[in-house]
């Protein structure tokens, strides 16, 4: 496995569209259906990205047990061709995520996407507590995931980046315009920003100008050639292109998203099945699109003028 120090890693990620894979499910048990998995990391391998994150968001982190996720990870790192960024993920509370820190690093990940504490509210203080002994608990880069009730200020995040060499990123899922100036202000590049919010291809473009040079595709699951398209179009500032693709797809698509709460991660195994690589279902507590719903999707994918895997 190539290593990558914190460092190189944070400007690897930086650079390239980010790979945000599904976790393959059975349709029988909702078991890990890793056989599946792998074979979808290698079709996916074929294109080229700044790095995959296995088991994030789109890859249902938050359904898996600790176990799975140390077999979605290892199995991900096994797969995918040799120099491929693999980053792991990390949440709950703070000892839970030392734990799931270290097993990233047996599993031989390279990175650490740390997810907000559970449930709980928290300060800033406490936020940078948390933060803080998780980097010190790994020698794994770690980008930081600013959503719910993990809203990191410029403050708090410039003492972060002080206090934790190994802290490389921060990824919003916030959509806060005015902090990530903010931010990104305070910190300049010594951070990579990651664009985190559901669909990211929808703020891609003016995130673009805040340092946000990459962004979590769930689209790319099932249309990588248009996801890297629309990528290159935003880092090209082609805004012609980008308002073209938002309207024809990205849009639409996200109307459908928006039917349900969860749909944001089952419309993503639902354009799996559209398109021939099917994932099996979502756990609970999300629920599958309608068969009304894949219909509509399907027919969506199929007006998109980008040739499919």
């Amino acid at each position: 496995m190539t290593s990558l120090t914190p460092s190189e890693l944070g400007r690897r990620i930086g650079s390239g569209l980010l790979s945000f894979p599904v976790t393959h499910f059975d349709a029988d048990d909702l078991s890990f259906a890793e056989d599946a998995y792998r074979a979808n990391i290698e079709r996916l391998s074929t294109y080229e990205v700044g790095g995959l994150f296995a088991a994030g968001g789109t890859g249902e982190f938050f359904s898996l047990t600790a176990t799975e996720t140390e077999q979605v990870v290892r199995a991900a790192v096994r797969a995918a061709p040799e120099g491929t960024p693999i980053l792991a993920p990390a949440g709950y509370g703070t000892r839970t995520a030392i734990e799931y820190a270290r097993a990233a690093e047996r599993a031989g990940a390279h990175g650490l996407l740390l997810f907000p504490p559970y449930l709980t509210e928290a300060n800033q203080e406490g936020l940078a507590q948390h933060v803080e002994a998780v980097c010190r608990a790994t020698n794994l880069g770690v980008i930081v995931y600013g959503r719910a009730n993990a809203a990191y200020s410029a403050d708090t995040l410039a003492r972060l980046a002080d206090s934790c060499p190994n802290l490389i990123g921060y990824k919003d899922g916030i959509g806060d315009i005015d902090a990530m100036t903010r931010i990104y202000t305070r910190l300049g590049e010594r951070l990579t920003y990651i664009g985190g919010l559901p669909t990211a291809e929808t703020f891609a473009l003016p995130y673009l100008e805040l340092g946000v040079t990459t962004y979590s595709s769930a689209i790319f699951n099932f249309l990588p050639e248009f996801a890297l398209d629309f990528y290159q179009a935003v880092r090209e500032r082609r805004h012609d292109t980008v308002i073209k693709h938002l309207a024809d797809f990205v849009l639409p698509y996200t109307e459908i998203r928006n039917r349900r709460g969860g749909y944001a991660v089952s419309i993503v195994k639902a354009g799996m099945t559209a398109t021939g690589h099917g994932a099996g279902p979502v756990r609970p507590p999300l629920t599958d699109l309608t068969p009304a719903e894949l219909t509509e999707l399907t027919a969506l994918i199929e007006g998109v003028p980008v040739p499919r895997s």
